[in-house]
């Protein structure tokens, strides 16, 4: 694993004191700064005070969960890794973690080894963005995928961050067949049976939002992958 850059801040935002002494101590001891929030109001404030190079929060907090304050952080900042952990471990509740612009999900409880690991992966990440086409044009949408947004004869709807990357995957792959576990380890880290369940409901999401024109198709390749057609 990649050494982690100095006075790398982390902020962590967790609401069981046990638990945070824990990790705490820990990541200390692998030469993290850290400061603590013990509820989503408190995350955010400290957000913006200090302007951590990492967040990791649980969902389940007084005052303001977690989904509500990575949304109002990602309203401003879409570029912060942000790593969830959380007890709730089911796929509507880890695909709204996704489409809200969090980058890896921890299901508790959790070794405190893998949660280092996650954290390394996500700190030695580029921060630079991916160079890429400013827009793609699928048929009569028209898609940027720098602003996450799709286009349809003049009317503009969002994409979730997740959304925008998976049909950015696509679009440079068109009418090739994106294998699922590329799509998987290139933006989940991890091509688990759960994570391939909640690239499913993204698909459909896609599916739903293309559906104005019947050109442009995002087929199933049975046991392989996805293709985008059109």
């Amino acid at each position: 694993m990649k050494k982690i850059p100095e006075n790398t801040r982390i902020l962590l935002v967790e609401d069981e004191k046990n638990l945070v002494r824990i990790i705490l101590d820990t990541l200390v001891q692998e030469g993290f700064e850290i400061e603590v929030a013990y509820n989503g109001n408190e995350g955010l404030l400290k957000f913006h005070e200090i302007r951590p190079h990492i967040i990791v929060t649980d969902i389940m907090m007084p005052r303001m969960d977690g989904f509500e304050m990575v949304k109002r952080i990602r309203e401003t900042d879409r570029n912060t890794p942000i790593l969830f952990l959380s007890a709730r471990s089911e796929t509507d509740d880890v695909v709204t973690g996704f489409e809200l612009g969090c980058n890896d999900y921890l299901k508790k409880p959790f070794g405190i080894a893998e949660l280092i690991v996650r954290i390394k992966a996500l700190v030695n990440k580029p921060r630079v963005e991916r160079q890429c086409k400013n827009f793609y044009t699928l048929g009569q949408y028209m898609f940027n995928p720098i602003a996450q947004t799709l286009s349809y004869q003049g009317v503009l709807s969002d994409l979730s961050h997740r959304e925008s990357e998976i049909l950015r995957h696509l679009c440079e792959n068109r009418e090739q067949v994106v294998h699922t576990q590329s799509i998987l380890l290139e933006l989940w880290g991890d091509d688990s049976f759960f994570n391939t369940r909640s690239l499913h409901v993204f698909i459909t999401k896609l599916r739903h939002k293309l559906a104005k024109d019947k050109n442009i198709r995002i087929v199933n390749v049975r046991g392989i992958g996805y293709k985008l057609i059109g």
